[in-house]
Order: structure tokens, then sequence, then C-alpha cells
């Protein structure tokens, strides 16, 4: 299939990461690193001194990840085939199909392709069957499965997750309901705020009331509603009664603790995009979790980034480009003008660290700030620490 054909299908359902809630202890926080819900680094020193041990911090429970799932080109596997040893959806390490705007204009290359009296449009070509109705619904019938969009945003997806690349199963319902099965596992959310994850990452689940848990890596954590929870891991069972208190065990011997925050209610899906004629794809942008890279409040990259930074240079080194930016961005804790300051150095470090490799000669960086969150800082009028921490990144846009 063409790239600019396959966009016709495939222009679908783009990245939602979808903040199951938890907890951070400073703007620079990292999933999955151990942080305490709802506490700042001072309330973690309110430990009574006589019990003579430091409160172990409770994890943050890892975000519901729906990767990019729809108009991945033979290019971008390429690419993500490359970086495969660093692609990390929790940590926030992904490669997704960049699209430009297009004048609408039908591309009639190769194949088939009529409009009726009604305006249904309907192309028979060697990438498959296409059929796009007046009001943006239809079906596509290719080789990489069968695809159905409804009028009202619903409809599903019918691949191969066995296949490898973006192929999956998924079903999405016009309330923002729906699943996904495919190569990040198995997502379930049911529009209300509630929703599962069950994938490398062991199984996520949030209630929708402010609970949830995460049974994976780190041993199995609960946050209940009101503020309580329990940890059994390494440390051994720790719980929180949510009034202040709580014990590590065994032997269970009293601490403080601060009561765990609540956790955002998961999103929903986004609705499936009508069909439309077919637009060219402009390229890739690959995003980088900003404690991937840096400590907090730095914009020099940490010296444990250096095997990432040789993976990345090395794949970009062999991609076909017509430019590539490297996009710095942060959340909005902080002033305006230091967000922006900060944004625009690290964007430069991560330039200068890929020229160091070999790769991005040309590229140019560019520092935004806060402007461009991609998910909202706020929920309710009070934090959102996930959501804050999906917004602190390097985004690199490959042209091509």
């Amino acid at each position: 299939m063409s790239s600019s054909t396959r966009v016709l299908p495939l222009s679908a359902v783009s990245v939602l990461l979808i903040a199951l809630g938890g907890c951070s202890k400073g703007p620079d926080a990292a999933v999955p690193e151990p942080v305490t819900g709802g506490a700042t680094a001072a309330s973690n020193e309110e430990v009574d001194a006589e019990q003579g041990s430091d409160v172990p911090e409770f994890p943050v429970i890892p975000t519901i990840v729906v990767p990019e799932i729809i108009g991945v080109t033979p290019a971008q596997r390429a690419l993500e085939n490359s970086l495969q040893s660093i692609l990390n959806p929790v940590e926030g390490i992904t490669v997704s199909p960049a699209r430009c705007s297009t004048d609408g204009s039908l591309i009639n290359d190769a194949g088939i392709t009529s409009v009726d009296a009604q305006g249904k449009l309907t192309r028979n070509g060697d990438e498959g069957i296409f059929v796009i109705n007046p009001d943006g619904s239809g079906t596509a019938n290719f080789e990489g499965g069968l695809v159905r969009v409804n009028a009202d945003g619903s409809g599903t997806i019918n691949g191969n997750p066995g296949g490898g690349g973006d192929d999956a199963i998924i079903s999405v319902e016009a309330d923002g309901s729906g699943t996904y099965n495919g190569v990040a596992g198995l997502i379930r959310l049911d529009g209300k705020g509630a929703g599962t994850w069950n994938g490398d990452s062991g199984l996520i689940t949030n209630n929708g009331d402010g609970s949830g848990t995460w049974n994976g890596p780190m041993g199995l954590v609960r946050v209940n509603a009101d503020g309580s929870g329990t940890w059994n891991g390494e440390e051994g069972l720790i719980t929180n009664n949510g009034d202040g208190t709580g014990t590590i065990g065994p032997p269970a011997r009293p601490v403080k603790m601060p009561p765990l925050a609540r956790l955002a209610p998961a999103g929903k899906f986004p609705p499936l995009k009508k069909f439309a004629p077919p637009g060219a794809p402009c390229g890739y942008v690959i995003t980088l979790n900003d404690r991937v890279l840096f400590d907090f409040d730095k914009s020099d990259i940490r010296p444990d980034a250096a095997d990432l930074l040789d993976t990345l240079a090395g794949a970009l080194a062999e991609v076909k480009t017509t430019g590539m930016e490297v996009r710095g961005h942060t959340d909005s804790k902080g002033a305006d003008d230091y967000n922006q300051s900060l944004s625009e150095r690290r964007a430069a470090s991560v330039v200068a660290a890929l020229r160091q490799r070999g790769a991005g000669q040309q590229a140019a960086s560019k520092g935004y700030g806060e402007t461009q969150p991609v998910a909202p800082n706020e929920l309710d009028g009070k934090d959102n620490p996930g959501g804050r921490q999906l917004n602190r990144r390097v985004e690199i846009f490959v042209r091509s």
C-alpha cells in the first residue's frame, strides 16, 4: 500500500495517554519511580524519629497507554524496529506518525476510484477496497485487516495482533468505551473513568472512583478512594490507614504516613476519525519523557542516558529526512519564562548529543515551554501529576 493511500483507512486513532492518576513528589517525577501518593518531599520527613527508619514511598500506579495504532507505514515500522530496545510506553518513549495538513483533494494514483450521485466514494485498487460515505463513515478492506468507522465515531479495526507493528483488534463505542487487544496488551475502558491494562507491566486497574491497583514488577499496590492503601513488595507489607498513620512489616511497626492521593479517572478512547480522501503523511514524532534524559530541573543529559542516545542516533542516521526538529516541552508548574527557557535548553542539549553521535547534523531545536500540553495539568481545579508527567517531554519531529 502506498503511504498516501494508507492514510485513507487508517487516519482514525492517535496516541492517547490516559492518566490513571497516581501522585508525584515533584514536577519531574516519572513512572514507575517510587513516590509517595499526595506527599511532598517535606512530608516524607515527618516520620517519627523513634521509629528509626524512613517510610518507604508508595510507587505510582502507571498510566494506561493506548498506543498509536493507526496509520503506521512500513517506514515507521522500520524506524520502530531500529528503536525496539528503548521503546517503552510506560516510561514515555514512543514513535507516532506525523501528518501535515492537505487541501483535501483526492489522490488518484492507480486503482479505480468513483463517486456516485450521492457522494459515496469507492476505490478498488491493489491496496484494497475502500468505501467512503458522504457523512464520513465507511469501510476499508485491505491486506492489514478490516476497518469500519460509523458516523458517530464508533467502529472496529480488525487486524492481526500477532503480526507485530500496530496490528490489533480494536472496538470503540461512541461513549468512549472500548477495547484494544494488540502488541501493547489488553486494554479496556468503560468510558466512565474505569479501565484496565493487562500488559508487560502487569495488571493495572482503575476503578473510576479514585481507587485502583497495580500488580506488577514492584509487587501489588492498592490505592483506596479514602486515601488508604497497601503495597506488598520488597519492603514487605506496607499499610496506609488513610488517616496519617500506617504500618510497615512484618513485624508491623507503626509510622506516620500521609494519606494517598485519589487516582484521577481513566479517560476515554477517542472517537475514530471519519474517513476522508487521503492526505500525505509528513513524518514521525519520537516522544521521550523528560526523566528518561534529564534530572529534575536540569538541562544536562544524564550519563546513564548514553545507551538510549546511541540507539536513537543510530536509528535516525538511517532515516531519510527532509528536516528534523527537536522540541522541548514542560508542564505548567513554575513561571512561564522559566519553563520556556528550560524547554529551549533541553531541546538544544538533545540536538548536541545527537550531533556528537553523527546524527541530526541539520536538526533544529525549539522550546515550547508549557504552551503545548498533551494532557490537563489540572483536573477539576486540582493538580494532576499524571497529566503533568505526560506534558514534560522532548519530541523529535522527523519530517519525511
